[in-house]
């Protein structure tokens, strides 16, 4: 069985220093190590952001799609052969923004895949500008007046998309954080993992010490019920002195390929060749 160690390469990361990506790495090969399958029989599709360069830390199969598009890509992967395990890791501007329609999309089908989102509130890589999910009235380089948009709220939004596991991290507690990929990834169906992710460098609102002072995990709260759907809304809704982790919402629905009937037998890449034509096909792109 692979452990941590195996899932590390010999890349260093360029991430500044204290970034909340390195939490979300560390939890990130801790949860691949804990689901039981090996480098190979995984596929990470990242987007285009400060998380985009994760696939080049991780050993396992890796494709750097282009921005808002890590979805498409990795659903084509995931038809083409589901017995691979599929993870997106994405940004809040790459997925919440050029890629929100993917998103719910993705959600509704409910393919088994997990997307874990990278969440700084902002455009970090391209040096701070607002993204879907700043606070709104946050000064940043492109709003220096403030952010006019209320933001996105990406667990209400997967709640009435038909995500089928839902739930929030913090990459300032990458043991708690391991522990909600692993199970999002032994989730059949579509899984959201959003972690809240300080950026050392350009938000300097939504800190470390911010987070730490608000954040408290629901498994934690007596009667709590991930399988409560408005349970999970109320929760879901709440931002300010108290920020709720961990799980809000489960259930078990049939997935895409379930009712694919090509997929039923077999992979698509594993079914034969032999004996199919595709010259007149061809000859119309050629």
């Amino acid at each position: 069985m692979a452990e941590s160690k195996d899932f590390r390469t010999d890349k260093k990361p360029v991430w500044c220093p204290g970034c909340g990506n390195f939490g979300i790495l560390t939890a990130l090969r801790g949860a691949l190590a804990d689901s039981g399958y090996e480098p190979h029989q995984l596929m990470i599709v990242s987007g285009i952001g400060c998380h985009g360069a994760v696939i080049q830390y991780v050993n396992a199969n890796g494709f750097h799609s282009i921005h808002g598009r890590t979805l498409p890509v990795a659903t084509g992967i995931h038809l083409a052969n589901h017995e691979l395990c599929i993870l997106t890791m994405v940004g809040d501007g790459d997925g919440y923004g050029i890629g929100m329609g993917h998103f719910i999309h993705a959600m509704r089908r409910n393919l088994d895949m997990t997307q874990i989102v990278h969440n700084n509130k902002l455009y970090s890589l391209t040096t701070g500008q607002t993204s879907p999910t700043t606070d709104k009235g946050r000064p940043t380089k492109s709003t220096p007046f403030g952010v006019i948009e209320i933001p996105v709220n990406p667990l209400t939004l997967a709640l009435s998309s038909g995500a089928t596991y839902i739930s929030r991290g913090f990459a300032g507690d990458p043991p708690h954080l391991r522990k909600l990929i692993a199970d999002a990834m032994a989730h059949k169906g579509f899984a959201l993992v959003d972690v809240l992710q300080p950026c050392i460098t350009f938000n300097h609102a939504n800190t470390n010490a911010f987070y730490k002072e608000r954040v408290y995990k629901l498994e934690d709260e007596t009667g709590y019920d991930p399988g409560d759907r408005q349970a999970a809304y109320e929760r879901a809704l709440e931002w300010g002195e108290r920020i709720p982790i961990g799980l809000f919402y489960r259930e078990s629905r049939p997935t895409y390929e379930d009712e694919v009937v090509t997929l039923k037998d077999m992979p698509l890449v594993k079914r034969p060749i032999k004996g199919v034509d595709i010259t007149k096909t061809l000859e119309q792109f050629l």
